[in-house]
């Protein structure tokens, strides 16, 4: 399947390969495609799971109109802390 790349995409490949982070423009593609494919799967996992994701922010107003709220820098540690749990499993 033959592709076309726009000069902007050339520039943006080139520039990759250049910064050293990458050896060659399939590296660079490669990367892209995995990005893509983490996007369709959450996209898709985020479709699936839509009505408990909107019940959770709908709890998390309904708490923030009550006052309970946590301060921002506790919850980005909770977060933080959250993500590495499910990066471990």
């Amino acid at each position: 399947m033959p592709i076309i790349l726009s000069p902007e995409h050339e520039r943006v490949i080139d520039q990759a390969v250049r910064s050293g982070a990458f050896h060659n423009s399939s590296e660079v593609l490669d990367q892209a495609f995995e990005i893509i494919r983490a996007e369709v799967e959450r996209g898709d996992w985020m479709l699936e799971h839509r009505e408990a994701i909107s019940a959770r922010i709908e709890k998390g107003f309904a708490e923030a109109e009550q006052g309970e709220l946590i301060d921002g820098d506790v919850a980005m540690e909770i977060l933080r802390q959250r993500r590495a749990a499910r990066i471990k499993s």
